[in-house]
């Protein structure tokens, strides 16, 4: 809700309970900006191993012009929201946010990070954005299985074990066979989980900073995993 909007309804409320004071423009900016925000406090408890699933969107800053022209020139006007979302439960299990210029795969290792700081991961599975050798030798040093679709110039002698065995799974196989036998359409999870939370909250943010921005999609994603577990 905008900020004039909610003064407008802390005034109305206060006509009816004159106990609660109406709010100010201001205080309510204040106020807002400065609550503590735990995006996966409601978050359910699960000891098993889960997959998740990554991915990333656009969120668009309409508000934030000065800080995305210095940075961006005048064309850019979003930022990059990347979920990594548990696919089992489309629980948002972690969240960056970035400038729109950041490559997927480079918030991946943050991701994973994230999310093992919540659940236990046992695998990961990205589009094609991820198909990075560095980035899946990594994960599979650390024992998560990881699904990600290799990209169509993708060559069968890569260095990386895990990537090179994806490239010979979908020539031998194809791409519809691999799918199946790797799991990869439960990647739609995070898919579904971006437009829930797109329907709910709009498709754009109201905060003009990089750290305020983050601040805002994070308590969005926290009343995203509240209402998910209702």
């Amino acid at each position: 809700m905008p900020y004039r909007q909610l003064e407008g309804f802390t005034r109305s409320l206060n006509r009816l309970v004159p106990a609660l004071p109406p709010a100010d423009y201001s205080g309510i900016r204040k106020r807002i900006l400065s609550l503590p925000v735990d995006p996966y406090r409601s978050l359910r408890d699960s000891a098993e191993a889960v997959t998740i699933a990554v991915d990333s969107t656009g969120v668009k800053v309409h508000k934030a012009g000065g800080w995305v022209e210095r940075k961006h020139g005048k064309k850019s006007r979003y930022v990059k929201l990347h979920f990594a979302v548990r696919v089992d439960t489309h629980e948002v299990v972690a969240m960056e946010v970035s400038t729109d210029d950041t490559h997927d795969v480079k918030a991946l290792p943050s991701l994973v990070e994230g999310s093992m700081r919540s659940v236990r991961v046992a695998r990961v599975i990205g589009d094609g954005a991820y198909d990075s050798g560095r980035a899946i030798d990594s994960l599979e040093e650390r024992g998560i299985e990881v699904v990600v679709k290799p990209r169509r110039n993708s060559r069968g002698d890569t260095r990386s074990p895990g990537r090179r065995r994806a490239v010979e799974l979908v020539r031998g196989v194809g791409y519809e066979a691999w799918t199946r036998l790797t799991g990869y359409g439960r990647r739609w999870a995070v898919e579904t989980a971006y437009s829930t939370f797109k329907r709910i909250f709009g498709e754009g943010c109201m905060a003009k900073t990089l750290g305020n921005i983050a601040r805002e999609l994070a308590g969005k994603v926290a009343l995203y995993n509240m209402l998910t577990n209702m």
